[in-house]
């Protein structure tokens, strides 16, 4: 074996080796990994990737700057009736909300979103009658999958002084996670939903690679920590998955004989 043989394979050692010690000793995240003395505080300190700028809005609730508004208290433009994607929403605007219009049908974005920040508000009209599940019944298909009811159903509902099945009350997802708590206003306030939604990955043969996690806020109280779902909102059956990409969202217009109840304020920050 000649010098040069030999100096190449030393060299060749000396830099496994070091790699070596840095990976081992080094890498904390999938994105920072310390290179240099760590007994020094200089080695632990990041100056890129620098976060972006995000203006919040100026009152809690308001959309901050990088958000994409579905409803702004104006019109219905951001969405599309469920039944025909080339017919307008037809629910009814007035004084900056919006009421479900039962005889039209449930309403769904024109955009496609995968995962992403949700604010959404809503309010049980005073005059609400009924009980269990046909008392101010609707739902946020946080990815709607096609026609119908077919997605994954967080659940909205009057579950202030109303009883019901506990996979089906308000903040449920539905049929599958029980909320944390019952955090419901009285009928004829107005409430929120804060999601964040994170979607299933399927690999190229449509098989499941990660399952679809949400948490989910109610008037700021946690109902769903980072829960995992099993598939998509099924009424009658076990959850099951079907392969899909980026989808949009649906506000259901349920077919209880309830009185109709209303939305504001919808806006949302696409994740990815």
């Amino acid at each position: 074996m000649n010098k040069r043989i030999l100096l190449t394979a030393a060299c060749f050692v000396c830099i496994m080796i070091a790699k070596a010690q840095v990976d081992s000793t080094t890498e904390m995240t999938a994105t920072l990994r310390y290179v240099g003395d760590t007994t020094k505080p200089q080695a632990t300190e990041f100056y890129r990737p620098v976060p972006p700028v995000v203006t919040p809005g100026k009152n809690c609730g308001d959309a901050p700057s990088d958000a994409i508004v579905l409803f702004d208290g104006k019109n219905l433009d951001a969405w599309h009736s469920d039944k025909d994607s080339t017919k307008p929403a037809e629910w009814i605007v007035k004084d900056g909300a919006f009421t479900v219009n039962k005889k039209s049908g449930g309403i769904i974005t024109k955009q496609r979103f995968e995962d992403y920040q949700l604010h959404i508000e809503w309010r049980i009209p005073t005059d609400i009658h009924g009980s269990g599940q046909a008392r101010g019944n609707s739902g946020i298909f946080l990815a709607n999958l096609g026609m119908g009811d077919e997605g994954y159903e967080l659940q909205v509902l009057d579950c202030y002084n109303n009883k019901t099945y506990v996979n089906g009350q308000t903040g449920a997802m539905y049929k599958q996670g029980i909320p944390l708590a019952n955090a419901c206003k009285k009928p004829g306030e107005w409430q929120t939903y804060d999601v964040i939604w994170h979607a299933p990955r399927f690999d190229a043969s449509g098989n499941l690679t990660d399952s679809a996690h949400v948490t989910v806020l109610h008037n700021g109280v946690l109902l769903q920590d980072n829960f995992a779902l099993r598939g998509i909102t099924r009424y009658i059956g076990l959850p099951h998955y079907i392969a899909h990409g980026p989808s949009p969202i649906k506000l259901q217009s349920h077919g209880d004989p309830s009185e109709p109840i209303s939305f504001r304020n919808i806006w949302i920050r696409p994740l990815n």
